[in-house]
């Protein structure tokens, strides 16, 4: 795996006396946000916060389903290998999401950093053991487990029924409904992965990708910002080309 040294360790208090969870951005987004700040310390004590470099790997599919994570800071991956080798990628997480439900010992996908990622680390084991502690922290994650089935069946559409510039513009309004979802504005979005990463996701070549947004781009219809940013002046058109009318 591509893990950094744990920042924190089982106390999870830096030199000033201050846990992570004090500060975390995305607590309310997390599925650890159903804790109440007395209920914290019992989380506290099971995790380990990590960060994992650009491209290295998180999980691998196929590796025993040892720990479980809470996406902090950065993009991830997912993605299957095919037979022939190849690699489909079949979704991106942000921060909030959480990461490795396995229906069984074995992780079913393999997990990448798009770029630097921070985690939260969880022992699977041990936070079972906490569910059994804590029922609505298990309500919570079969609340995302069951969304994360919703976005695999909008793929499943999307690589189906639609043209390639539908996709696209389907997958741009998707990182826009994710920002609104997290209390953040429409436009512009963050775009942190390659367009080859989206050609993957979509089931496009990347020369495809390139000329499609070279094509909403001159239509005006987006607007490709420094940093990775994409603004999306006229969502209503966007949602209309998204539905093919």
């Amino acid at each position: 795996m591509g893990f950094g040294e744990p920042k924190r360790g089982p106390s999870q208090v830096d030199s000033e006396g201050i846990s992570p969870c004090a500060a975390c951005s995305v607590r309310d987004m997390a599925f650890c946000g159903v804790l109440s700040d007395a209920e914290l310390p019992r989380l506290l004590s099971i995790f380990t916060t990590v960060d994992v470099d650009a491209h290295q790997p998180i999980i691998d599919e196929g590796e025993t389903a040892d720990y479980l994570f809470n996406v902090t800071d950065g993009a991830v991956k997912l993605y299957k290998l095919l037979p022939d080798g190849r690699r489909q990628i079949t979704g991106f997480l942000f921060e909030g999401d959480f990461l490795g439900i396995a229906m069984n010992e074995k992780y079913a996908y393999s997990a990448e950093a798009v770029g630097k990622v921070s985690l939260c680390r969880f022992p699977r084991r041990k936070l079972e053991s906490l569910l059994d502690e804590f029922p609505k922290l298990e309500k919570r994650l079969l609340g995302m487990a069951s969304n994360e089935l919703v976005q695999a069946q909008d793929q499943i559409l999307l690589l189906g029924r639609k043209t390639a510039q539908e996709k696209i513009v389907s997958f741009l309004l998707s990182l826009s409904d994710r920002a609104v979802k997290r209390s953040s504005e429409p436009s512009p979005i963050a775009l942190p992965m390659g367009r080859a990463d989206i050609a993957d996701y979509l089931g496009l070549t990347t020369e495809t990708v390139s000329r499609t947004i070279t094509n909403l781009k001159r239509d005006g219809l987006i607007r490709l910002l420094q940093g990775g940013r994409v603004d999306l002046p006229d969502l209503t058109a966007l949602r209309d080309l998204a539905d093919g009318s």
